[in-house]
């Protein structure tokens, strides 16, 4: 398997610290609102390379934060007249819900911040010591000239670089690069003790030590945003390397950003969606295959003929695990026919496909292609009244072990008949038996009101609901 790796711009190939294990930290959210759109893509793809890495056979451990202290948390809390904790509660509910419905997995540990006030206090202590960091009546700043390789990771000079959009200029700083481990408290904002006074701690400093209690010194894959290359993923670099005195993560991987109608997102130009705004037209698996029908490092265009063909994609799969499931129970009992056989050969080429795909640095648009082709060759047979039970059980299980690592094909797998519809298409049959077509059609035209839509075939009722 082969990676991009952000450090090196190259691909090189994926070797882990340890035999058959991952450490991989990804960035996780601000919570002080719905995540939106652009967010998702990040979740999303990550969420792919860890399904991908279990499907090769790695023991993942998966670390992805929340910030639950920050300017825009507290901000929040005072428009609302609430504290930042009920604030930062809210919106991790909500995000597990937008998260489950994208089909994010958990990941292992989700800490937060204030979990870890006395470890960033241990750090900051030991970047002083060090002398990478100094304090500034009760704000303590990272001396970024103090660490030579600054800059290595978005490759500029120091001189070159400019200070991100979160970190406030304070003249007293040594250098204008210089950036905030610890905040000295404002009137009125939660705080925390600490040697140079209460206060809180800075956005970087989080990740760094969220990273190493739960992985360690090094890790293997770190992953968000191109929009955090810098400068939250260079300072995180900077504390963690000055701290430890070692490599901090050997692979760095980063999504491109993603635009609306062409252009980059923002609530100035009113096409700044949530994804709650969006699965609540269309669903969340349609978000999901459209962020993986593009190569991760490719910027992708949010448009809403993209999300339609998404969810006419979607439909294929659907459709096709509908069909082998409903086979696979319906279907002729019996050994496996020899076109049968011939098939199910074929399904090795299938795979192979997907994982050459998926070993070249995640390229889940190619993955995808190799799952319709599957697909097409699953349907070929499967039109034929003679197809066996067996061979459908075979065609859902090589299908539903492709689409499980890119996480789609749900809606087929869990979505159930509820007991009303369930009972109309029981009705209906009964009627047919009884030649009562008048009873038998109205029951189809109410199934259809109910966007079910009924197929009669040789092996019985077949059922889809509509897109």
């Amino acid at each position: 398997m082969k990676v991009y790796n952000t450090l090196t711009r190259q691909k090189e190939e994926f070797k882990t610290l340890e035999p058959n294990k991952v450490k991989m930290y990804s960035c996780g959210p601000t919570v002080y609102n719905y995540f939106h759109v652009g967010n998702s893509r990040p979740f999303i793809i990550f969420d792919v390379l860890r399904r991908y890495l279990e499907y090769k056979g790695y023991e993942v451990t998966f670390v992805q934060n929340f910030t639950d202290i920050d300017d825009k948390v507290i901000k929040k809390a005072n428009e609302e007249g609430t504290t930042y904790d009920k604030i930062a509660e809210r919106y991790i509910k909500e995000y597990f819900t937008d998260a489950e419905g994208l089909g994010i997995k958990k990941a292992n540990y989700h800490p937060l911040a204030t979990e870890n006030i006395d470890g960033i206090i241990d750090m900051v202590k030991t970047l002083i010591d060090k002398g990478f960091a100094y304090e500034l009546n009760g704000d303590v700043y990272y001396n970024t000239k103090a660490f030579a390789p600054y800059g290595k990771l978005s490759h500029q000079p120091l001189e070159e670089l400019e200070a991100g959009a979160r970190i406030g200029v304070n003249e007293e700083k040594k250098d204008a690069m210089d950036f905030a481990l610890w905040k000295n408290a404002k009137p009125g904002e939660p705080s925390w003790v600490s040697p140079w006074g209460n206060g809180r701690p800075g956005w970087h400093i989080e990740c760094s030590v969220m990273a190493k209690r739960y992985l360690g010194d090094t890790i293997d894959i770190h992953s968000g945003g191109v929009d955090l290359c810098f400068p939250h993923h260079e300072n995180e670099i900077a504390q963690s390397e000055a701290a430890n005195g070692k490599p901090f993560a050997n692979y760095w991987m980063h999504n491109a950003f993603l635009n609306i109608d062409n252009k980059k997102m923002s609530k100035s130009l009113n096409n700044f969606f949530t994804v709650r705004d969006i699965a609540e037209q269309v669903g969340y698996e349609p978000i999901r295959f459209f962020m993986l029908s593009a190569h991760y490092r490719s910027p992708i265009n949010y448009t809403r003929e993209a999300i339609e063909q998404a969810q006419n994609a979607l439909a294929r799969i659907n459709t096709a695990i509908t069909n082998i499931k409903f086979l696979g129970a319906n279907g002729k009992d019996g050994d496996l026919r020899d076109v049968e056989k011939e098939s199910i050969a074929k399904f090795e080429g299938f795979n192979k496909a997907f994982s050459d795909a998926m070993d070249d640095d995640l390229n889940t648009a190619d993955a995808i292609a190799a799952i319709f082709d599957m697909i097409r060759e699953i349907n070929t047979i499967c039109a034929d009244t003679e197809v066996t039970k067996v061979y459908a059980k075979e065609a859902k299980t090589a299908l539903f072990a492709l689409c499980d690592v890119l996480g789609i094909g749900n809606i087929a797998e869990e979505e159930m008949l509820d007991s009303e519809i369930e009972d109309l298409i029981n009705q209906r049959t009964i009627a047919r038996k009884n030649k009562d077509y008048k009873e038998s059609d109205r029951i189809r035209d109410l199934l259809k009101e109910k966007g079910i839509i009924l197929y009669d075939t040789p092996q019985g009722v077949k059922w889809s609901r509509e897109n």
